[in-house]
C-alpha cells in the first residue's frame, strides 16, 4: 500500500513559502493529518511542520518562525499517515543529522529497517518513526564519500527497495531541487523563469499547464531556468516531451459546492459527454479487440466495478469477458495469458500500483494491453499498447 500523500516543490523568483502553501492546499485531498515545508534562506534551512490541516499549519508557521522569511527555493509535503502516527516529528520534510539535506518522500521504503540499522551504527540519529527519514541520512552518508550532491542523491536512491517519489534540497546548493520517481507519481510544471514540482496535477494547474511527467527510474535536476531529466541507473540525460494539460483550473475548485464529492456527482453528465467525444478512438480500439479470443478487464476499487459492468454488457452481446481484481490477477489469471488475449486495464489516475503490476505481467506473456484512463501521461497510459482517455477532469473527491 502506498502513502496517500502530496508533494510540492518550487524554485523561482517568488516567495517560496507562499507558493508552497498554496500548492499544498490544492493537494490536501491526498492527505490531511500533517503538513510541512522546508526552504533555504540566507544560507540556512528553515523548516516548519506540524500535525493538522494545511491552513492550520500555515497559521502556526507564520506565527512561529516563517513570518518575514523570503526564499526562492523549497519543498513541502502533506501527509496521510501509514508509517508512524500523525505528529510534528513524523511530518515531512525530514532532515539529516547536520541540517544540510532535506527530503520529502511518497511511497514505501521496504528495506528501511536494514538501512536504519546500518546508518545508526555509523552514528546517525533518527528523530521520527517513519521509513522516509532514512533518505536524508543516506544522502548525507554518501556525500561524505563523493562530495557531490547529485552523485550522493543517486547512490542513496539506488539502495532503496520499494516505491518512491522524492524531492530534495541541499543548503550548500540553493539553486537546484533534485527529484526522482519509482512507482509513485511525480511531475514538473514548467513556468517562466520558475518551475514547480508536484505529485499531482491540481497543485500546478493555477500556475502552468505545461508539464514533464517522470517515468519510473528517472531523476531530475530542477533549476528555475531549466529541467534536466536523467536515467537513474545510467545517469544518462533523457529527452523528455513537455505535455500540455487539457484541464482548466476551475476543475480543481469547488465552484460553489459544499465539497468536491457533491461537485463531481453533478459533473457526471458532462463526464459522460466528454468520454463519448473519444468515440473515434474507441472504435479503432474496438476493431482491434475483436481479433482476440479472450478479454480480461483488470482494475481495483470502483474501477473494478466499472469492469464488472463492462463484463455484463459484453456478455449480453455474446462476447466472453472476465473482470478480475488487479491485486489477484497477476498471481493467478495472468499465468494463463497468451498472445491471443487482450487485457483492458481501467484506472482513473493511471497510477494504480496493482493495476500497473498486472499490466507488466500481461506484457511479459505477449497479451495486448488497452488502458482506459483519465490522466494523460500517466504510467498506465504510457506502458499500454492502446489508450482510451475518458477526459473527465481531475478526481479530487478521494
Amino acid at each position: 500500500m502506498q502513502k496517500m500523500c502530496g508533494i510540492a516543490g518550487y524554485i523561482g523568483d517568488r516567495n517560496t513559502v507562499d507558493v508552497l502553501f498554496e500548492m499544498l492546499a490544492c493537494l490536501e485531498y491526498r492527505g490531511y493529518d500533517s503538513a510541512g515545508i522546508a526552504c533555504i534562506s540566507d544560507g540556512k534551512i528553515s523548516i516548519f511542520k506540524d500535525k493538522g490541516k494545511v491552513n492550520e499549519v500555515r497559521k502556526k508557521a507564520n506565527i512561529d518562525n516563517l513570518d518575514g522569511i523570503f526564499s526562492d527555493i523549497g519543498i513541502s509535503h502533506t501527509r496521510w499517515a501509514t508509517h508512524g502516527e500523525p505528529s510534528h516529528i513524523n511530518a515531512h520534510p525530514h532532515i539529516d543529522c547536520e541540517g544540510r539535506f532535506v527530503v520529502s518522500h511518497n511511497g514505501i521504503i521496504e528495506n528501511y529497517e536494514e538501512l536504519e540499522k546500518e546508518l545508526t551504527k555509523k552514528g546517525h540519529k533518527f528523530r521520527s518513526e517513519t521509513d522516509s527519514e532514512v533518505l536524508p541520512h543516506l544522502i548525507e552518508e554518501y556525500y561524505k564519500d563523493v562530495s557531490n550532491f547529485e552523485q550522493a542523491f543517486v547512490k542513496a536512491l539506488q539502495r532503496l527497495k520499494g516505491s518512491f517519489a522524492v524531492v530534495c534540497i541541499f543548503v550548500e546548493e540553493p539553486d537546484k531541487i533534485l527529484i526522482a520517481r519509482k512507482e509513485s507519481p511525480l511531475i514538473v510544471g514548467i513556468g517562466d523563469n520558475e518551475n514547480f514540482i508536484a505529485s499531482d496535477i491540481p497543485a500546478i494547474l493555477p500556475e502552468t499547464k505545461k508539464v514533464i511527467v517522470l517515468d519510473d527510474f528517472e531523476y531530475g535536476v530542477v533549476e528555475k531556468n531549466q529541467v534536466i531529466i536523467k536515467d537513474l541507473k545510467t545517469q544518462k540525460e533523457l529527452k523528455k516531451k513537455i505535455e500540455r494539460i487539457k484541464w482548466d483550473v476551475e476543475h480543481a475548485k469547488k465552484s460553489g459546492f459544499e465539497h468536491f464529492m457533491l461537485k463531481e456527482i453533478y459533473e457526471e453528465p458532462d463526464a459522460v459527454k466528454n468520454a463519448l467525444r473519444e468515440k473515434t478512438d474507441i472504435e479503432k480500439v474496438a476493431k482491434k479487440i475483436k481479433t482476440y479470443k479472450r478479454i480480461y478487464l483488470v482494475a481495483c476499487g470502483t474501477a473494478y466495478h466499472a469492469g464488472l459492468v463492462a463484463q455484463y454488457l459484453l456478455e449480453k452481446f455474446g462476447i466472453s469477458a472476465q473482470a478480475v481484481m488487479a491485486s489477484e490477477f497477476r498471481y493467478s489469471t495472468a499465468k494463463t495469458l497468451a498472445d491471443d488475449c487482450v487485457v483492458i486495464a481501467i484506472s482513473q489516475s493511471g497510477e494504480t500500483a496493482d493495476t500497473i503490476a498486472a499490466i507488466k505481467e500481461a506484457k511479459k506473456r505477449n497479451a495486448h494491453v488497452v488502458s482506459v484512463v483519465n490522466a494523460v501521461g500517466s504510467t498506465i497510459s504510457r506502458i499500454s499498447d492502446d489508450v482510451i482517455y475518458i477526459c473527465a477532469g481531475p478526481e479530487i473527491a478521494v
